[in-house]
């Protein structure tokens, strides 16, 4: 029976004998990715919701191509090659009635008439004309270098509405003494010469009235009031719907920083040449002070950040320091906070500002009250770790915007979960519109602003599908079905969507649905290739246990039919910390995933844990980690060992793990502090000191070396070298830009001065943190397999 069904898919030609009968080898599945078969990506409609655009590579070829679809066709067909895009939906600023829309094209400003379809060019200059809007009046403004141009749209006039001008304020010149002398020859010359009296009389016209843009003198013309920008960088220009407020933001660049430096070995030229790298973790950051230009009383004014409730709140971590603490409580000084908007309302009445301290332990939804400056609190999430989270950020205003003149929404992890609410900033009220033990992970508001369109995770934590709800709450709908994760594309009309849908061992492939509750999603493009579809790949187990702490970890389990009498296990480590991998759909590891399986193949058991720190699971377990790293995201991964034991009868002497990044990290971190669960690992591109990692990332877990020096000393492994044990693989590109090489280097050194025989190191002179080399993935899990093969099957 088995012959005569190999027999079949022979004669369909799903894959050749030759391919069926060859394993996996490490040298097979490492080489260029094209192998497998090239996924469509980079989805947008045209602007009247008729056709898909998209980029594919079924044939593989040396460049991917531009391929449509029809809304109402299954059939992908190939673009022309130089087949006009301009019907696609654009990102146009709209007028209120979306009758028109504004959009920077090259540096110049173009209007759209969609009611004639006719666009208009508005700028032509050689400089950039950019961030066009229209004010409640129906004139636009956009921005020309550092200033603001206001376009009449019926009279052509272009009248510019600010002057900024680069350095300081001259000061009053000082008065020089005049001799009694130099007095009676001015007047002399006065008294004598009509020319003299004329020039003095022309003086004084230009003084009283005003020098025009030509140097005419012309009584309605009125000079701009500068605003000089001192030695600060000028950014963040904007103008209120109605034209009454300009706000900006004036930065001070930060001082006496230490930029990093990669040397790059293998250049074109022969001689090593330097990288320009990133800071390192506590090293100074830029101020910005915000200010409001009143157009109608001329005048400029400083955001009040001091009326912020709470500015003067200081972190728990630092009862840990209580010198530092009482000196701070002393001082009593304001937090220094970054500021994102404003985000006005549609008749430009009122305006929201989101703002984060940077200490990353506060978010506040402000009002602005933009003739004062002064805030008033619509809301506020502390978190004595660090704000995250699906749509709030640190870094960026987050999910938010206007459904009227008086409905703000934003999402907030207040509950535990990351949710959707909603804010009368006129009456204060707030309500939740999404609740529960899931993520709502995107929000997009309908353009009729009755409906919000989320991807959540509410079935399970691995699985994303879109939903609708109505923006004053009730009922949740959803709208995709499949099981696995559905990345949603909604076309122009809301009518159609194009869905990038994979499974757990299906890459991504394009599907077309109509926008309704109970329809149907229809593929619409094939992309993996005959020879990866020969290979019977694993639908890993996705699995539970409970850790020490009695949380649930969510778990990839890899069996092997056919495990060696050792039952060695392997427990692979996902990078980046805050990510999720255990999900139902195809993981951004594609290479990891198909290593997995080849491990499997011979003999060993694999489980791909979403441990502490991972993303799709709500705050708690997003900030377990906070100022210990390698403390519970390192127990979740003996505690899957002690699952695979139970369950899976693993050998508990033969296990051994490896990751990259954070998963390097953690890798060093069980080599050192969990040696009798570990015998040998691989660790990647490895965090060996976080004191020498950028500022973004860690201080919102460990705080910053010098105010918090017991989280950096018990969350980098440089400090638990003496305790490696077992047998240690690392592997580092020389040009690693992120996790430089010189964290490889310094505990390399470590080893080397504490006696330790039992590791090694892998360099890779081209390759950054991402390796691009089939030839150096190839090489680095050659090593990583033969580590495996020479530790936990002997």
């Amino acid at each position: 029976m088995k012959k005569y069904l190999l027999f079949l898919l022979l004669c369909t030609g799903e894959y050749t004998f030759a391919q069926q009968l060859a394993p996996l080898t490490v040298e097979k599945i490492m080489r260029d990715p094209k192998w497998m078969g090239i996924a469509p990506t980079n989805f947008r409609w045209t602007a009247d919701s008729k056709t898909l655009y998209f980029n594919w590579n079924p044939e593989n070829k040396a460049k991917e191509e531009l391929f449509k679809v029809l809304a109402t066709s299954s059939k992908p067909v190939k673009a022309a090659e130089k087949e006009d895009e301009k019907l696609l939906s654009l990102n146009y600023t709209y007028n209120p009635d979306h009758s028109l829309g504004l959009i920077e094209k090259s540096g110049d400003i173009y209007l759209q008439n969609f009611k004639s379809n006719k666009e208009t060019r508005l700028t032509s200059t050689q400089e950039r004309e950019n961030s066009p809007v229209f004010l409640t009046n129906g004139n636009i403004v956009y921005q020309l270098g550092d200033n603001l141009f206001e376009v009449n749209l019926k009279s052509a006039e272009t009248k510019q509405l600010t002057n900024f001008v680069k350095g300081k304020k001259a000061g009053k010149p000082e008065s020089k003494s005049v001799s009694e002398q130099d007095k009676w020859l001015k007047a002399q010359q006065t008294e004598l010469f009509d020319i003299i009296k004329k020039r003095n009389a022309e003086t004084r016209s230009v003084t009283r009235g005003g020098r025009g843009r030509f140097g005419v003198t012309s009584a309605d013309t009125k000079p701009l009031k500068e605003l000089y920008t001192e030695d600060k960088f000028l950014n963040d220009v904007n103008i209120s719907p109605d034209g009454h407020f300009i706000t900006y933001k004036l930065t001070t660049p930060a001082q006496n920083n230490h930029n990093t430096i990669v040397p790059n070995y293998i250049t074109s030229s022969g001689y090593t040449e330097d990288i320009p790298g990133r800071t390192k973790v506590g090293e100074n950051e830029n101020a910005s002070q915000g200010f409001i230009y009143d157009t109608q009383k001329d005048s400029v004014y400083a955001i009040q950040t001091s009326t912020i409730p709470g500015i003067k709140d200081l972190p728990d971590f630092l009862k840990d320091y209580p010198k530092e603490l009482d000196t701070l409580k002393k001082k009593n000084a304001d937090r220094p906070v970054n500021l994102f908007g404003p985000i006005w309302n549609d008749n430009g009445k009122t305006a929201i500002v989101v703002a984060t301290s940077t200490d990353n332990k506060d978010r506040w939804i402000l009002k602005l009250d933009a003739s004062t400056g002064k805030f008033s609190l619509i809301d506020r999430q502390r978190d004595e770790a660090w704000i995250g989270g699906p749509g709030i950020s640190g870094f960026y205003q987050g999910s938010t915007g206007w459904i009227d003149n008086n409905r703000f929404y934003y999402q907030s992890e207040v509950t535990g979960y990351s949710h959707l609410y909603v804010a009368n900033v006129a009456t204060g009220d707030k309500k939740q519109l999404t609740s529960g033990k899931w993520e709502v992970q995107s929000v997009q508001l309908s353009k009729d602003r009755n409906t919000f369109y989320l991807k959540t995770n509410k079935e399970h934590p691995g699985i994303t599908n879109l939903f609708k709800i109505g923006v004053n709450g009730g009922e949740l709908a959803q709208i995709t079905t499949m099981k696995g994760l559905n990345d949603i594309t909604l076309s122009p009309d809301e009518k159609n969507i194009a869905i990038n849908y994979s499974y757990l061992d299906k890459p991504g492939e394009l599907y077309l649905q109509a926008n309704k509750v109970g329809a149907k999603a229809e593929k619409i493009t094939q992309s993996t290739s005959a020879e990866f579809n020969s290979y019977r790949w694993r639908q890993p187990d996705m699995v539970s246990f409970k850790n020490r702490y009695g949380a649930d970890m969510y778990a990839r389990v890899y069996k092997s039919d056919n495990p060696h009498p050792n039952h060695p296990a392997v427990v692979f480590v996902h990078g980046a910390g805050y990510l999720q991998n255990v999900h139902f759909g195809w993981s951004t590891y594609f290479r990891e995933f198909m290593f997995n399986n080849l491990l499997a193949d011979n003999g060993y058991t694999v489980i791909d844990i979403d441990y502490t720190g991972s993303s799709g699971y709500g705050r708690d377990h997003r900030t377990g980690i906070y100022r210990h790293m390698g403390g519970k995201d390192l127990t979740d991964q003996a505690d899957g060992v002690k699952f695979l034991v139970e369950k899976y009868g693993v050998s508990p002497q033969h296990v051994g793990l490896y990751g990259g990044s954070y998963g390097g990290f953690i890798t060093l971190m069980a080599m050192f502090n969990e040696s009798d669960v570990f015998a040998s690992g691989a660790a990647l591109r490895s965090v060996t000191d976080w004191a020498h990692y950028n500022h973004g990332y860690t201080s919102n877990i460990l705080n910053e070396p010098f105010n918090d020096p017991i989280a950096y000393k018990r969350s980098s492994p440089i400090y638990f070298a003496d305790k490696l044990k077992g047998n240690l693989l690392m592997a580092h590109g020389m040009v690693d830009v992120n996790v430089h090489f010189q964290d490889i280097v310094r505990i390399t050194q470590r080893f080397i001065e504490l006696g330790k025989n039992n590791w090694e190191l892998a360099v890779y002179p081209v390759e950054d943190h991402g390796f691009v080399e089939p030839s150096s993935w190839t090489d680095e899990y050659k090593r990583i397999f033969k580590l495996y093969e020479n530790t936990l099957k002997k």
